[in-house]
């Protein structure tokens, strides 16, 4: 065969070029593909790295303080973890807390003790004292720096001290160290309180910048779906033989049926300087927690004082002051402090006052979850890592059944149940008629515009989000479809 063109002539197989320039030029042109097929060997390498990296024997997803713990407790025993985070490390209600740990979780015990049994009241107690010894041990054995400090805890009231001699007794009974008194350091009378020895408090960023450094992470990885062992995210799958749900709500409707056994409420702070209180002594030596419905919290945070309260439920403040009420009180009792800085929590409560810590289902073997963690975030953060932490490795747990989503205890969860359900078909037809307002991406429920925070609020199950729909709270996974949200305010 022959082929002639001006530039060269093809005759067989073989090419003569007509001049050296030509024969560089050819040359070059071999060596740059030959670079290029190069180029493209190592990215097909690298992407095989890459879903090499993206498999792994265990993926907890949230980077707060409890996918963290359970994380760094499963690296401990040699698994192979991996966690994923939507936002950055401790950028959700981790960052919000007070940082109380206590096994005091407002009146707790007596409750439990009549919905319940005593076994299990004793069980929840156990549970939430070893998890604070545990904190000290971990903090002790690794010198975490982070101001961790062993005080008392106070519930407290104006109203009706009869609860709290209540409470001081049913925690007593299942071995906590409690008593009842009147004396407290507060700056007004109180007509009860019951105190809890030897509870704790400390800084949960500087503890979760020592336990982060230890794990890989990676953050901005939104989990959108989870299908068996994938996990879909906005920067493709991952695979793992056991998935952890460490994310605050549940992301993942079906069929653990979540939204309908917990909702959400929110709780305001203020952080105050320069406090000098009318009455008692300052600093604070202890934690308090008001238990009447106008009740706040104080807590001491190195020369600041950090003043709670105006808890609601997520969805239920349209009409806002709650940062004022705050303002309010903090000049009663503190003319002379200066806020420093505001901010407020969201936490799941689950129907029965128990957190939900193990299997997500009986139908997912492989994906556990852990929410439910009402106010004592910091604690049951520490529990849900030692749980977890023996079920995944096979260690027997005296505490698994009590936490175990799988229970149901109809005594003690049917009246919040009842009253979640109504507020989710209120707000399901609601969002259903009213097609102007803005809708939840979750499920569908009208959200209502929250003064305070200047967010719309899902009253069904809690989702956020700012005034341009950017999602602020789970459960939900998306922004609202429209960029700029139709103005209900």
């Amino acid at each position: 065969m022959s082929y002639n063109e001006s530039s060269h002539s093809f005759v067989g197989n073989c090419v003569y070029y007509h001049s050296i320039y030509e024969w560089k030029q050819k040359k070059r042109g071999f060596f740059m593909e030959s670079n290029q097929n190069e180029t493209k060997q190592d990215e097909i390498n690298q992407d095989k790295i890459n879903q090499e990296k993206k498999k792994r024997e265990i993926i907890v997803i949230g980077a707060g303080m409890a996918g963290l713990l359970i994380a760094y407790y499963l690296k401990k025993q040699g698994k192979d973890v991996l966690v994923l985070e939507a936002n950055a490390v401790a950028s959700g209600q981790t960052g919000r807390t007070t940082a109380k740990i206590t096994s005091q979780h407002a009146l707790k015990y007596h409750k439990l003790m009549q919905s319940m049994d005593v076994k299990k009241a004793m069980l929840y107690a156990r549970a939430n004292e070893e998890a604070i010894a545990e904190y000290e041990r971990l903090i002790r054995e690794e010198k975490i720096e982070c101001r961790f400090k062993r005080v008392p805890a106070y519930l407290y009231t104006s109203q009706n001290p009869g609860l709290l001699k209540q409470e001081a007794e049913a925690a007593s009974l299942l071995g906590i160290d409690a008593f009842f008194t009147t004396e407290t350091e507060l700056p007004f009378e109180v007509t009860g309180a019951v105190c809890f020895r030897n509870q704790a408090q400390f800084s949960p960023m500087e503890f979760v910048k020592y336990i982060a450094a230890k794990l890989e992470i990676m953050e901005h990885t939104k989990v959108i779906r989870i299908r068996g062992n994938r996990l879909i995210t906005e920067s493709g799958e991952f695979l793992a033989e056991k998935i952890i749900m460490a994310t605050h709500y549940p992301i993942r409707n079906v069929p653990g049926f979540y939204f309908m056994r917990e909702h959400q409420e929110r709780s305001c702070v203020l952080e105050l300087a320069s406090c000098d209180k009318t009455v008692g002594s300052y600093p604070l030596e202890g934690m308090y927690y008001g238990i009447d419905s106008d009740g706040l919290s104080f807590r001491q945070a190195g020369e600041n004082l950090l003043l709670g309260g105006g808890s609601y439920r997520t969805g239920e403040n349209e009409y806002g002051g709650t940062y004022e009420k705050l303002v309010q009180a903090a000049k009663q009792y503190f003319p002379e402090c200066k806020e420093v800085s505001r901010w407020s929590a969201q936490d799941c409560m689950p129907h029965d006052g128990i957190p939900f810590i193990g299997r997500f289902s009986v139908f997912t073997p492989n994906l556990y979850v852990a929410t439910g963690f009402q106010k004592w975030g910091m604690t049951t953060s520490m529990v849900a890592a030692m749980l977890l932490r023996d079920m995944i490795c096979g260690i027997e747990n005296p505490y698994a059944k009590l936490f175990a989503p799988q229970r149901f205890l109809i005594r003690a969860a049917t009246g919040n149940f009842l009253k979640d359900v109504g507020m989710s078909v209120k707000g399901l037809v609601k969002g259903f008629f009213h097609k102007k307002a803005p809708r939840c991406a979750h499920m569908g429920c009208e959200l209502v515009w929250n003064p305070d925070e200047q967010s719309y609020d899902c009253p069904c199950h809690g989702s956020r989000y700012d005034a341009d729909g950017k999602l602020l709270d789970n459960p939900s996974v998306h922004d609202l479809q429209r960029k700029k949200c139709d103005s209900q305010h």
